[in-house]
């Protein structure tokens, strides 16, 4: 038996602005993998769309919503009109998507963002600058919504990532 390619645990990142997402809103964990995002906000009470090219690995994710799509092959995209209290994507880039992903935000929804950026490539995979963002560059793509936070740079020597967690509007009062 292999071992299994998917991480199992949340993203630090992630965890860290579970408390931002509205109770009980719907979440939407892109390129979802294993689950492991799924998982997190299915056991804090949330409803989640899990979407992902090959979600037979989404073990993880057991009770969401789970969709086979590849959003890469120009089909339309799957969740139309459909809004989240949060939408999470980790270790997964197609710049196509953000317009889509920032109309997918209800208001005051919140964007968790983390994935490899240019320099990653000294450490290791993903080494396609078609897959590496580039410095500062989830913050333009992100535009018009308010950061909360953001993090562009070398992590414990062994990867370079940007990360960023950002609300659909000026958020709740009681965050600033």
């Amino acid at each position: 038996m292999g071992a299994n390619p998917f991480k199992t645990d949340p993203s630090a990142w992630v965890r860290r602005f579970v408390p931002l997402v509205r109770p009980g809103g719907a979440v939407l964990d892109l390129a979802c993998g294993g689950g492991r995002h799924s998982r997190l906000f299915l056991d804090h009470g949330h409803p989640v769309t899990a979407i992902d090219r090959d979600v037979t690995q989404a073990r993880m994710a057991e009770g969401a919503e789970l969709i086979a799509a590849d959003l890469e092959d120009g089909s339309p995209w799957p969740l139309a009109g459909r809004r989240f209290a949060a939408v999470v994507i980790t270790n997964y880039l197609w710049r196509p998507l953000f317009p889509i992903l920032r109309d997918s935000l209800e208001p005051d929804g919140v964007l968790l963002y983390e994935t490899f950026a240019l320099g990653n490539e000294a450490f290791g995979r993903p080494r396609n600058p078609d897959h590496l963002l580039a410095r500062g560059e989830l913050l333009r793509l992100t535009e018009g919504l308010t950061v909360v936070a953001y993090q562009d740079g070398v992590e414990a020597a062994h990867k370079v990532v940007q990360r960023i967690c950002a609300l659909n509007g000026p958020g709740p009062a009681t965050l600033f």
